[in-house]
């Protein structure tokens, strides 16, 4: 799913394509992605785009007459630009977005369609899509503290949760936690004030850097392939390969649609965290350690 870091590049190489100049329609190829009826859809149409916000993972276009579309790409919506008037076809397009000198198309390449897209009216109608959570970016250390107490969760998922914190997910938090040399199964109630900090300043140096360059990317050419798995990542995306601070291996535990990657080494003192699925199959066969995991490995070589 793209977060923070990637929805700000969609804004950086949307602004200067789309700001200041009129949506001429918006085409549908799946109705469903559409999910609001008043005002209709055809509201939006002919009207200038004023700018472009953000509320959490959500793209706002900010029109004319108080108009806001507001455009959820959850795990596998991705935009793209287009020549003017370009087709909008193919198993995985939703709509295309036409402006006079390009046209924006949305697609999403699953099965499982989940991006939605609303159009409404005035302040108030955004109000349903603010979730609450903070701005890691424009947060002090007391409101970052705060927002962690609110509820006992692992940190991995107090991190990716929208309600606590805004525009982080899968892909980012694993790369936070690695910096901050945290294990993603740490309760955040049992975190030190030290490792509060420590976790504050991996979360903003994170997104910093990640939205810095990739809004400099952007400035090149239109972000295409946005994706979770980036070159230079430490651990996310990277199981079983070294990892970049002490070439230990990249474990990860895998849950639902989702998994966290973590180093033992870095991260939780060379014990491996355990995956539910396979550490309840396994039970006591489960390796504890990193070295228990190596020498198992060694013996059935």
């Amino acid at each position: 799913m793209p977060e923070l870091p990637d929805i700000l590049a969609y804004r950086a190489a949307l602004e200067p394509r789309v700001v200041g100049r009129r949506l001429e329609s918006v085409r549908l190829a799946a109705p469903f992605l559409l999910r609001s009826v008043d005002p209709p859809l055809s509201e939006a149409e002919t009207r200038r785009v004023l700018s472009i916000g953000r509320i959490g993972k959500r793209l706002v276009f900010d029109l004319e007459g108080d108009l806001h579309l507001v455009l959820h790409l959850m795990i596998a919506g991705r935009l793209h630009w287009r020549a003017r008037a370009a087709p909008v076809r193919g198993r995985s397009a939703l709509a295309a977005f036409d402006f006079p000198n390009g046209a924006l198309v949305l697609t999403e390449a699953s099965s499982k369609k989940r991006a939605s897209l609303h159009l409404v009216r005035g302040t108030e109608g955004l109000a349903p899509f603010e979730r609450g959570g903070l701005e890691v970016l424009e947060c002090d250390l007391a409101a970052f503290r705060e927002a962690l107490g609110r509820e006992n969760h692992t940190v991995k998922r107090a991190l990716t949760d929208p309600r606590l914190f805004s525009g982080i997910g899968n892909a980012y938090s694993d790369e936070i936690l690695h910096r901050a040399r945290l294990s993603p199964a740490k309760l955040t109630s049992r975190l030190t004030a030290e490792e509060i900090e420590r976790l504050w300043r991996s979360t903003r140096e994170t997104l910093e850097e990640w939205t810095r360059r990739l809004v400099a990317d952007a400035g090149r050419s239109f972000p295409e392939k946005v994706t979770a798995f980036r070159e230079g990542m430490a651990v996310h995306g990277r199981y079983g390969k070294p990892c970049p601070d002490c070439g230990s291996p990249v474990q990860r535990i895998v849950y639902a649609e989702n998994e966290s990657n973590y180093c033992a080494t870095c991260q939780t003192d060379g014990r491996l965290l355990a995956d539910r699925a396979l550490s309840q199959l396994l039970r006591s066969d489960w390796p504890r350690t990193l070295e228990e995991l190596e020498d198992r490995k060694v013996s059935r070589a």
